[in-house]
């Protein structure tokens, strides 16, 4: 859905954020980091006080979209209070590079602690947290035998049996793209067309893709393992598993939620501080454990309930191919008839 913002509004929106943060740009305190976050509120606010904890340096916050507070950086300018940028999916984080809301950063901190496929370019941002977005199947009406690739899902033994996400859904967006790196423009649209050969039911929600799975709409889908752990969560019972696709060649795609530094930062060094706090092992299993994400450092361990998956070999294309791909990936799915 896109937001459509009047002059009046923006005015509105930065005279309630001046009120909500309590501080003009130029009178922030030197230990105060400002952050933007299209993380919400209760998965952000264990983790910045952990932070405020460990360091002294006092945190102030205000979510919204991702598309709103991209308005907002670019409304404000060099008058903005921003000084660290917080969202979800690469293709996301992209944008806020492209956009000119970011800047560069250096540190040996998130280098050692973060894979390098995990960076945008020139350090603008980096993943925080990983989401893999396996195939989902039915554990009571598909073996893992039945399964292979991504590009299987193409098969007609599939058809009418298959939910997918809609189109408009950064998610898809983001999965295309990465494909379209990895494989060529050429050859994403013929699997894309096999998916839609078969007839797949699209869904708006990854939550009713794997219910509809469980309620025998569909045998397999497409949604980011974070959903189906919400739902394992209140019901162990419920009968879907992730089936790892791609392990003989690429890879299961991933996407991540990251952070960058804003470009009129006021405070730039402590937001640095804050990004290599959340990359480190003491605060990684806080930042991805709320929402059963895995972390993005490799040398920390996942939630109990996204080990119990199963390990899996994760895509190593450079991530932000999801954002760099994405105007591309929009036309392809256009093409094919994915809606």
């Amino acid at each position: 859905m896109k937001t459509v913002f009047s002059f009046a509004k923006m005015a509105a929106m930065l005279l309630a954020l001046g009120s909500f943060l309590g501080v003009h740009a130029a009178s922030a305190p030197a230990q105060e980091v400002v952050v933007y976050s299209a993380r919400i509120e209760a998965l952000i606010k264990p983790i910045l006080d952990a932070f405020t904890a460990k360091t002294g340096a006092k945190v102030k916050y205000f979510t919204a979209s991702e598309k709103e507070l991209l308005e907002r950086l670019k409304a404000e300018g060099a008058n903005s209070p921003a000084d660290a940028f917080m969202t979800v999916d690469a293709g996301n984080l992209w944008l806020a590079q492209n956009t000119g809301v970011l800047q560069g950063f250096k540190s040996e901190i998130i280098d050692k602690n973060i894979p390098a496929h995990l960076h945008g370019k020139d350090n603008a941002w980096v993943g925080l947290s990983v989401r893999a977005r396996p195939i989902m199947r039915s554990t009571e009406r598909v073996k893992p035998s039945e399964l292979s690739t991504y590009e299987g899902l193409a098969d007609p033994k599939w058809r009418g049996r298959i939910c997918f996400r809609t189109s408009r859904q950064v998610y898809t967006q983001s999965l295309i793209a990465t494909m379209i790196k990895s494989l060529g423009e050429k050859r994403t649209e013929e699997i894309a067309r096999g998916w839609m050969a078969n007839q797949p039911r699209i869904i708006d929600s990854d939550t009713r893709v794997l219910e509809g799975i469980a309620a025998g709409q569909c045998d397999v889908g497409l949604t980011n393992t974070y959903y189906l752990a919400r739902l394992k969560a209140k019901n162990p019972a419920f009968a879907v598993a992730p089936y790892w696709p791609n392990h003989n060649d690429r890879g299961v795609h991933v996407n991540v939620s990251g952070a960058g530094v804003t470009k009129y930062a006021k405070n730039r060094e402590q937001a640095i501080k804050l990004i290599e706090f959340l990359s480190s092992p003491e605060a990684q299993n806080l930042y991805a454990d709320v929402n059963y994400e895995y972390p993005a450092n490799p040398a920390v361990k996942p939630h109990p309930l996204l080990a119990s998956f199963g390990t899996f070999k994760a895509d190593k294309v450079d991530i932000a191919s999801a954002g760099e791909f994405q105007a591309a990936a929009v036309k392809l799915l256009d093409r094919v008839g994915y809606r």
